[in-house]
């Protein structure tokens, strides 16, 4: 777009002295920021800095204290997100928020069904549905069932929620956060294509070189306020990330091996059923060994939930699974927690936290047996409380106190909270499913020392990742996990994401290459 042309055309969105308080914290401080229609526009900073606050404002979820909100010239006074959506801002989550046993179709649709005569007009549904994706770029099919579709097609049912719903503006919350590279390319192209037909697209996002690579402009939040508006052909990402934390960006690359002989979880033959013949895990065989990060890739969906499920003893599975030797296949859930085997979730709201308990609750959540919460039959506050001011302090936790709900923290001031509770009491066997999702690049390269310095100390640890550069830079093995079987061993130290990528999309067929 043209300056002359910029000059004439009313910015899309128009933010100006944006404050949001809390009690305790103020959130949002005289945030500016203006976003040109039909441009992908980014906005980075760390953890706590205020991003998902100015998004929850700018789609209607909360009211700002102060500052005025315009879009495409007129000022806007949002109550609920329906009034966003009635100027034509759309919001597509993290978390997705789709119902698993609906079809496609059904999932757009609901709560803006078309009717005809007092029933669901179907057909004329499925014509606007196909008209926009076809436009678009975004393949569907409507009648599939969602709970059978990869997470990229998940994500193209969301996007395709909101324009269904006659949005113009999209918000895009982490939109990248579970994608093989492959699907952020096509993810990019969707974007491409509805930046083309003129639809302005608000972008958030903590992977830089993604960043870099799809925004037409960059703004930088740092401590809730506006700290740089950049043009991403005229920066770096070391340089935007100094601009986000004041440090340089990390890299999770680990050299010297700290693996030794002993074998510290073994699984053997682990085979779980699905539904008819289909087979969730398939004769799935590793051993993990003492000072070892097994890295596990995959495209979500294909067993690496039941995988975790059946380690943990949440999900029956056939198989054996050691733990130091002992066979733990029949043990509870809570015994193996006993026994040492720490479980960062991955998705820390329905597995990770109570986001209406205390921190310190959350502390003690999964560890109530053991040393610090527990003291006889009762819970020790004043221990826990303690023991949570020192993850706090350690992990960087972003909060006015330890008596604050999980559910005001940030999304990764929440994961640091996870990490810290499940490095804590020294666990011989760690499972960490996306440890640094969500997680700004100061918090992410801190999760990393943490994780490399336990390896260090003999802690096992079973990595399940969707950010491949971490996956490569922190496994000593990784396997590949394809439609329930492990179908290649590689080397980290001689495999590229983008190789890595074909083979958890089956693009490469499996082969062993340790």
């Amino acid at each position: 777009m043209s300056a002359d042309t910029l000059a004439t055309v009313k910015p899309a969105v128009e933010l100006e002295g944006i404050t949001k308080r809390f009690p305790g914290v103020v959130a949002n401080h005289d945030i500016r920021i203006t976003v040109q229609p039909g441009t992908v526009h980014a906005i980075v900073g760390e953890n706590g800095a205020g991003k998902s606050t100015l998004m929850k404002i700018l789609y209607g979820m909360q009211k700002p204290d102060e500052g005025t909100i315009k879009v495409n010239g007129t000022e806007v006074s949002f109550r609920t997100p329906s009034d966003a959506i009635a100027v034509g801002i759309g919001m597509v989550h993290q978390h997705f928020m789709l119902a698993d046993n609906f079809t496609v179709l059904e999932n757009i649709v609901l709560g803006a069904e078309p009717t005809r005569i007092g029933t669901l007009d179907t057909a004329a549904a499925r014509r606007r549905i196909v008209e926009l994706a076809e436009t678009h770029g975004l393949r569907v099919d409507p009648d599939k069932l969602v709970e059978g579709l990869g997470v990229g097609d998940r994500q193209r049912v969301e996007i395709l929620k909101v324009l269904y719903r006659g949005a113009r503006i999209l918000i895009l919350d982490e939109p990248t956060a579970v994608l093989v590279p492959q699907e952020v390319e096509e993810l990019f192209q969707n974007l491409r294509e509805l930046k083309a037909e003129g639809l302005t697209v608000i972008f958030i996002s903590h992977k830089l070189d993604e960043v870099l690579d799809i925004a037409d402009a960059i703004t930088v939040i740092r401590r809730g306020t506006t700290v740089a508006s950049v043009n991403p052909s005229e920066v770096t990402a070391r340089q935007l990330a100094e601009l986000m934390v004041g440090s340089e960006l990390p890299t999770p690359e680990t050299r010297e091996s700290t693996v030794t002989d002993v074998v510290t979880l073994k699984v053997a033959e682990l085979t779980m059923p699905g539904e008819g013949e289909r087979l969730l895990l398939d004769d799935v065989s590793f051993d993990i060994h003492q000072g070892e990060i097994l890295g596990i890739a995959g495209v979500e969906g294909n067993g690496q939930s039941e995988l975790i499920e059946a380690i943990m003893g949440i999900r029956p599975a056939q198989g054996r699974i050691e733990l130091a030797g002992q066979d733990i296949s029949t043990w509870s859930t809570l015994r193996r927690r006993e026994s040492g085997i720490g479980y960062i979730p991955e998705d820390r709201h329905r597995q990770g936290l109570l986001l209406e308990a205390s921190l310190w609750e959350n502390r003690v959540l999964g560890h109530q047996t053991r040393k610090p919460a527990r003291s006889g039959i009762w819970v020790n506050r004043r221990a826990s409380k303690a023991d949570t001011e020192r993850i706090v302090r350690d992990y960087d936790v972003r909060t006015p106190g330890v008596d604050t709900l999980a559910l005001a923290l940030s999304g990764g001031n929440q994961q640091k909270l996870i990490v810290g509770r499940e490095m804590s009491g020294e666990p011989a066997f760690l499972i960490a499913a996306h440890p640094t999702r969500g997680v700004d690049v100061g918090a992410q390269a801190a999760i990393w020392d943490h994780l490399r310095n336990a390896r260090a100390a003999g802690l096992a640890v079973l990595l399940i990742s969707a950010d491949l550069d971490e996956l490569i830079g922190l496994s000593d093995t990784i396997q590949v996990i394809y439609r329930g079987r492990l179908v290649a061993a590689l080397d980290p130290s001689d495999i590229t994401p983008e190789r890595l990528g074909g083979y958890m999309t089956g693009a490469i067929a499996g082969t062993e290459e340790t």
